[in-house]
């Protein structure tokens, strides 16, 4: 279980990270090496959850939505300096809930 949540995290910071890299290349004009950094992060982001020990790719990217969308909100607050509302919180409530329901749902099969 540790091991699945470093993976989790570790993924979801390469995917914002990388993004971000790429984001300030483009849209800020920072360097192109910026953009470079990104994309080399974003590739690492892909392997990354090859590591997992969840035997659907489908669900397992799925909860990684919902990963990325609460690191999305934090480096946000650190990158923008704009502190999340109650309904960012509200919404990264809900995604951790069907994080919990997409990979711990009792199944059959």
């Amino acid at each position: 279980m540790i091991q699945a949540a470093i993976l989790f995290l570790l993924a979801g910071v390469a995917e914002v990270g990388g993004g971000f890299l790429i984001w300030k290349w483009i849209r800020d004009g920072l360097s192109a090496w910026y953009g470079a950094a990104g994309a080399l992060i974003l590739i690492i982001y892909g392997i990354i959850p090859t590591f997992q020990s969840f035997p659907s790719f489908g669900r397992v990217y799925a909860a990684y939505g919902g990963v990325f969308i609460i690191i999305s909100i934090l480096w946000g607050w650190a990158a923008d300096k704009k502190a999340p509302d109650v309904y960012d919180w509200i919404g990264a409530a809900v995604c951790l809930i069907g994080i919990s329901i997409i990979l711990f749902a009792p199944r059959s099969a």
